[in-house]
């Protein structure tokens, strides 16, 4: 899995400026502290690798910066981690993944977030083997958002795409209307319309890391139960269930973007 995030970060007034924050490191550290790190690759020998813990993901890079991010996109930063086998009742941890991000960057600074872009290894999951109550696990977590102030609703956009793989775009009503028909209000689907390459934010990695070049998409426009981490997260986990359970089978590159204002 890889995110990048976009928006602008304000650092801390109480933190030296000349000080050298490491992204990887509060990452790690923050994935380790919440048990969510899988370190049984980690160095050392066989017997202490054996007493090292499974978890959600292994760490891979994280950084600031990235030398391919577009020019003037506002990138703060990205995180890059290999996803454990995800089990038959649970989605891919998106939401811990964003919410470790987030936290993070909550080490060097107050975070103002315009967008999130994901990645995500679609292919991997299996959705013949969701038991009949975890079809689209995260619904499970619905009863989450329902405390959620009402007046925190806001309207984004996510673009779905496929890169090289045509089939995503043949969905776009499919994935719509099986969205619509699921019990919950976390997102309301407005609208939905098949995308071209020039409506996608330009991912801070090469096309052969994933399927590119972003040839093929659909974008969901709609509400969101509120503007936050853990509400994408929720959003990007159902989507890739969704689109599995109709039978896409490739990387998927999602970028959820706030609108502006609801007029």
């Amino acid at each position: 899995m890889f995110a990048a995030l976009y928006g602008e970060l304000a650092p801390h007034a109480w933190r030296d400026p000349e000080s050298e924050l490491d992204a990887y490191s509060l990452f790690y550290h923050r994935s380790l502290a919440l048990s969510w790190l899988d370190d049984r690759s980690a160095g050392g020998g066989l017997e202490e690798r054996m007493c090292h813990a499974p978890g959600l993901w292994g760490m891979n890079d994280a950084g600031w910066n990235h030398p391919l991010a577009a020019p003037g996109a506002g990138l703060i930063s990205w995180f890059q981690v290999e996803a454990s086998a995800v089990a038959g009742d649970r989605p891919l941890p998106v939401r811990p993944f964003l919410l470790c991000a987030r936290d993070a960057m909550a080490r060097a600074g107050t975070l103002s977030l315009s967008a999130v872009q994901l990645l995500l290894p679609v292919q991997g999951l299996d959705a013949s083997s969701r038991p009949p109550y975890a079809t689209v696990p995260s619904m499970r977590t619905v009863p989450w958002f329902a405390e959620c102030d009402p007046g925190s609703r806001a309207l984004m956009e996510v673009s779905i795409n496929g890169g090289r793989d045509p089939s995503i775009a043949t969905l776009a009503k499919q994935l719509a209307d099986h969205l619509g028909h699921l019990d919950q209000d976390v997102f309301v689907c407005r609208s939905h319309d098949v995308a071209d390459q020039d409506a996608v934010l330009p991912p801070p990695f090469d096309d052969d890391f994933w399927n590119g070049s972003s040839l093929h998409g659909v974008v969901l426009r709609g509400e969101l139960a509120e503007w936050s981490c853990d509400a994408i997260g929720w959003l990007t986990e159902v989507v890739a269930d969704s689109v599995a359970q109709l039978g896409f089978r490739s990387p998927l590159l999602l970028t959820v973007t706030r609108a502006l204002s609801k007029g």
